[in-house]
C-alpha cells in the first residue's frame, strides 16, 4: 500500500473541459476540498474520491459523482486509487464544462486519466504500519532512552513524567522490536 504526504496537481483538458486534478494526503482532504470550493466558483463539479485506514486497521472508501450522470466520475476515479493499493489519499478533480458533452464513456476516461496523471506525477510512500506502547522507566536513563529511540527509529509520541518517566511511543514492528530488545532491562512496557 502506499499513500501521499503532500498535495500533488495535474490538469488534463479534453474537448475544452478542464479537469483539474488534486491528490492530497487524507489528513488534508476536507480542508482542501473547502480550499478550492472557495478559489474555484466557477467550477461546475467537484468529484471527489478517498481511501484510507480506520482505528481498526479496515480500509474505508467513499467516492462522490457531484453531479455528473451516475458512476461516470467519482467510481472510476475511486477504481484508479484501488489500482495502486493508494491509502490515507484521497484526489479531488475540479472540473470546468467546456461546452462539448464527453458521453458516459468520455467522462468515465476523462476522471480516470486524470487520477492516472497526477498519481504518475506524485512521489508515492510506502505505507508500513506502526504499533504504540506505553514504556516506564527511571529518570536515569531519559537520555538513553531517547538516544535509542532516534538510533531505532522510533517516535516519541506523548511523554509524561509521575514516580518514573512515562513515554508513549510508535514505529514499524521491526524498529518498534530492535528498540525494546536494546533497552531490555531498562524499560518496562505498560500494559
Amino acid at each position: 500500500m502506499k499513500f501521499v504526504d503532500k498535495i500533488y496537481t495535474k490538469t488534463h483538458e479534453v474537448r475544452q473541459s478542464k479537469f483539474i486534478a488534486f491528490l492530497v494526503p487524507f489528513s488534508q482532504f476536507t480542508s482542501t476540498l473547502e480550499e478550492l470550493k472557495n478559489s474555484h466558483p466557477k467550477a461546475r463539479h467537484f468529484v471527489v474520491s478517498y481511501r484510507y485506514l480506520n482505528e481498526f486497521n479496515q480500509i474505508v472508501e467513499y467516492s462522490s459523482d457531484d453531479g455528473e450522470p451516475k458512476g461516470t466520475s467519482g467510481k472510476p476515479s475511486l477504481f484508479v486509487l484501488q489500482g495502486l493499493e493508494m491509502i490515507n489519499s484521497g484526489v479531488i478533480i475540479v472540473r470546468y464544462f467546456g461546452g462539448t458533452k464527453l458521453g458516459t464513456g468520455g467522462l468515465v476516461r476523462a476522471y480516470s486519466d486524470s487520477v492516472n496523471l497526477v498519481l504518475n506525477s506524485a512521489s508515492l510512500v510506502e505505507y508500513k504500519q506502526e504499533t504504540n506502547i506505553t514504556i516506564y522507566f527511571e529518570y536515569s536513563n531519559i537520555r538513553m532512552v531517547e538516544y535509542e529511540c532516534l538510533t531505532c527509529g522510533v517516535d516519541i509520541v506523548e511523554k509524561s513524567f509521575d514516580v518514573g518517566s512515562i513515554y508513549k511511543i510508535k514505529g514499524i514492528e521491526s524498529n518498534m522490536k530492535l528498540f525494546l530488545e536494546k533497552m531490555d532491562r531498562l524499560v518496562e512496557v505498560v500494559k
